[in-house]
């Protein structure tokens, strides 16, 4: 594949540029996850893109590339499986996200945790997932299992997509995020309508992308939950008002009303992994409050996951 070409195309500027057709995008981004695209022009390819942002073709293309060479699980009886990425961890306050992913299990809706972690300056979720008992599995094989008997699994992205996970492994050498940043939030390794995409966005502007991608993702039956990321991570914010957009079989439906208003909940600074886990094991076993914005995020979950 010539690269240079679609460099002009893409790197003409936010005025100049065109985007590039979704056979066009699905072609490069294969080779991008396949590794065949050499460093100086995938660095270019993937500044421009930043800049550009990407179009609603291009985000197909990208995707279909993506699930194309994402390894395959089976899904748990019963109920769709909730796909919580991670890819931020916590930095000036406790990181609740394994609270939803534990609170959901309890209900017995599966969950499966994945992604990396590549910030120095944050506190790793799998080092938190690791003080709760909650380590990753070393197989595929092994996540399937633990789905199955105890309905929570984790893994890392490397395992399900290795590609993705080079891609977004740049990020610190680049110094700025990239398309891979974004897909990486709509990888789904189980047969289609088995799953419920989680896809928590701190940008305004990667809400309006996400509703245009989301139904078509969702039209063969299955499920999708939009929100706002708290420090980048897949859990409510605990004091804004509620952010909670699904999407069931192709179409939005707001499951939560937006005009809600904004909460004086205190936010805990337990960010070392043992103080953290600590305090979700208090929320669990009911010595400490669950915080309301995360039981509306659970009760919204657990309606896609069942209906």
């Amino acid at each position: 594949m010539d690269y240079a070409p679609l460099i002009k195309e893409v790197g003409r500027g936010t005025r100049g540029a065109r985007d590039l057709s979704r056979e066009q995008a699905e072609r490069l981004f294969g080779d991008m996850l396949d590794g065949r695209v050499p460093d100086l022009e995938l660095g270019a390819l993937l500044v421009a893109l930043r800049v550009k942002g990407e179009s609603a073709d291009e985000l197909a293309g990208f995707l279909a590339a993506m699930q194309a060479r994402t390894a395959r699980l089976a899904a748990p009886d019963g109920t769709r499986t909730v796909l919580l990425p991670s890819f931020n961890g916590a930095r000036k306050q406790a990181n609740l996200m394994p609270l939803v992913a534990l609170l959901l299990a309890r209900e017995g809706v599966p969950v499966l945790v994945f992604g990396r972690h590549d910030f120095d300056s944050r506190i790793s979720p799998f080092e938190l997932l690791d003080a709760l008992g909650l380590p990753a599995s070393p197989t595929l094989a092994d996540a399937e299992a633990r789905l199955a008997a105890t309905r929570l699994a984790v893994l890392p992205l490397q395992m399900l997509n290795p590609g993705l996970n080079a891609l977004m492994a740049l990020r610190p050498r680049m110094g700025l995020r990239n398309s891979s940043h974004s897909l990486a939030k709509l990888l789904d390794p189980f047969p289609p309508g088995r799953a419920v995409r989680v896809v928590a966005v701190t940008h305004p502007e990667y809400l309006d992308s996400m509703s245009d991608t989301l139904p078509g993702l969702t039209a063969g039956g299955g499920r999708a939950l939009l929100m706002r990321a708290s420090e980048g991570e897949a859990y409510a914010h605990l004091r804004r008002k509620a952010h909670l957009i699904g999407f069931q079989d192709g179409a939005m439906a707001p499951l939560h009303p937006a005009d809600t208003a904004d909460l004086d909940w205190p936010l805990s600074p337990a960010c070392a992994p043992a103080e953290n886990a600590a305090l979700i094991r208090a929320m669990l076993d009911g010595t400490e409050p669950v915080p309301p914005r995360i039981t509306e995020q659970v009760a919204t979950l657990r309606h896609l996951a069942t209906n």
